[in-house]
């Protein structure tokens, strides 16, 4: 399976409408590959390199096994999204500390057996990738770069 963006390359640097110091758009993505018996889809993002620890950024969850892409700046509203380390429900861009080093965002698409994660009604991002893990039948992985 394959995770791709038109915005930005695996290991390039995340444009500047996507992140904290613009728009805050979740970026369009695309996958291919999915494997047989996929009932679903689930997608979270995440930075390791955030000073206090990992810091989740985004998760949606129980997209259908026949989308194949995610548009840009989804809404917070539309289908099952967790609440971020920003305490808001959605994606929330990259925004690294001023004069900190590069950091890198990890966003990992997961093929799911289930068409339903059966998540709690205010999910966290943590429980929804635990979930998906439980689930998995396949992981894609697109990595984009952050620096202010």
């Amino acid at each position: 399976m394959k995770l791709t963006s038109a915005a930005f390359e695996d290991g390039g640097t995340i444009p500047r409408p996507y992140t904290c110091d613009g728009e805050d758009l979740s970026p369009p993505l695309a996958w291919t590959g999915a494997p047989a018996g996929t009932r679903s889809f689930a997608l979270v993002c995440d930075d390791p390199d955030a000073p206090a620890g990992t810091w989740h950024h985004w998760a949606i969850y129980d997209i259908p096994a026949g989308q194949a892409a995610l548009e840009e700046g989804i809404d917070p509203d539309v289908g099952a999204q967790a609440v971020n380390d920003f305490r808001r429900r959605g994606y929330g861009g990259p925004c690294p500390p001023r004069g900190h080093s590069v950091h890198h965002y990890h966003f990992r698409l997961y093929a799911l057996s289930t068409q339903s994660l059966a998540a709690p009604r205010i999910a966290t991002v943590k429980q929804v990738e635990a979930l998906a893990r439980q689930h998995a039948l396949a992981e894609a992985r697109l990595t984009g770069t952050s620096k202010r």
